[in-house]
């Protein structure tokens, strides 16, 4: 910053002929500026410019700005005086908006929460590999590890990213920041199935689903699967399922180009799991979405962008971005008509999806929020 050492009766001398100059502008209109100046005698340089104390909308104290209002003659007269430093137009700002995931209003979750729809009050567990419960884009109620070396800090640690990046589908906050999720009220709850490889077995998700029952969640969301069946993983499904949770889980990603292979892996495959395949913008079965008889919902599962951990977000693919759509879209629906059982919304969700094409690749269909709750 330049030194001071003009004393101030010499620079009022200098540019006493500016005075009357700028006096005869009262009229013209004035705008909004901050200026900052380079020494001590700021008020005797503003009223060389005819600058009157009631244009002086703020005096700072820790650098030598000050907020005015100036026509456009005294902005660049003060923008040419050797001890100003700064003459710049105060800027308008405004919070960071959201950015809203393509599939959020396509599965009509935008239009449910303009109603007034949020998932409010309903519990979503995401078993999957955690969440990142320090996200500031996530609200995480509470959860479970499987694995006995979970940090005692962060027990729901994710070091893979896949289950933050499910959970904020489902759930990203409506917080001017980051992305929106599809029930951005919902109960979210980490349940860490997975190690932070993407990597588990059978008998961590029983124990997920187990947890979910006898901590009374509303939904369950398994972005998660494998090609072989196993008889004790099905009774945890179906005994979640009875106990009043609606299951929903990826279809996989062993689907082949031309859509006629059964290739729905487990749990999804279960009777009492809803089967999610994937589509892209245009409603076209994305080419490594599963397919077979139990596909029963489809959801956006192509580019899907969502939170990862550290306060990130990416776009990732697969029936594990299509799963958390129809789980927001349930807790949606389930706060609009609390009243319906597990059956009776899976049995709606149903009913008002967008047929797409042939049920052995789509299912009923685009899974369709407001057109569930309006129904």
């Amino acid at each position: 910053m330049k030194k001071f050492l003009i004393v101030l009766s010499t620079i009022l001398l200098l540019f006493i002929p500016f005075q009357h100059v700028f006096a005869a502008e009262t009229k013209e209109e004035k705008s909004d500026y901050l200026v900052m100046f380079d020494g001590p005698a700021k008020s005797g340089i503003l009223k060389a410019f005819g600058v009157d104390d009631e244009d002086v909308l703020h005096r700072f104290d820790l650098l030598p700005v000050y907020h005015l209002n100036l026509t456009d003659g005294q902005a660049n007269g003060l923008q040419n005086h050797p001890h100003v430093e700064h003459v710049e137009s105060n800027a308008d700002a405004k919070a960071f908006s959201q950015t809203i995931p393509w599939g959020v209003p396509h599965v009509q979750g935008t239009t449910s929460q303009d109603a007034g729809y949020t998932g409010n009050g309903v519990k979503v567990a995401i078993l999957d590999t955690g969440i990142d419960a320090s996200h500031e884009d996530l609200n995480v109620v509470g959860g479970h590890s499987v694995f006995d070396d979970s940090d005692n800090n962060d027990p729901y640690y994710d070091g893979s990213g896949h289950g933050t990046h499910v959970a904020g589908t489902v759930a990203a906050l409506d917080n001017n920041v980051g992305v929106l999720g599809v029930a951005p009220k919902a109960d979210l709850y980490a349940v860490k199935v997975l190690n932070n490889s993407g990597s588990g077995s059978y008998s961590g998700i029983a124990e997920g689903l187990e947890w979910s029952i006898q901590n009374d969640m509303d939904i369950v969301n398994m972005s998660l699967g494998g090609s072989q069946s196993s008889s004790i993983l099905e009774e945890y499904t179906d005994l979640a399922y009875e106990d009043g949770i609606l299951v929903v889980a990826a279809a996989g990603n062993s689907g082949n180009r031309g859509g006629n292979n059964d290739s729905v892996g487990y749990p999804a495959k279960y009777d009492s799991a809803i089967a999610v395949a994937a589509v892209d913008q245009n409603n076209n079965r994305a080419t490594f979405s599963s397919t077979g008889p139990a596909v029963e919902l489809s959801a956006p599962g192509v580019n899907v962008l969502s939170t990862i951990p550290g306060n990130s977000y990416d776009s990732y693919n697969g029936t594990s971005m299509a799963a958390p759509h129809v789980a927001g879209v349930a807790a949606q629906v389930w706060e609009a008509k609390p009243h319906l059982s597990n059956v009776e919304l899976r049995e709606l969700l149903q009913q008002t999806a967008q047929n797409l094409g042939p049920s052995h690749q789509y299912g009923h269909g685009l899974v369709q929020s407001y057109d569930a709750i309006s129904h």
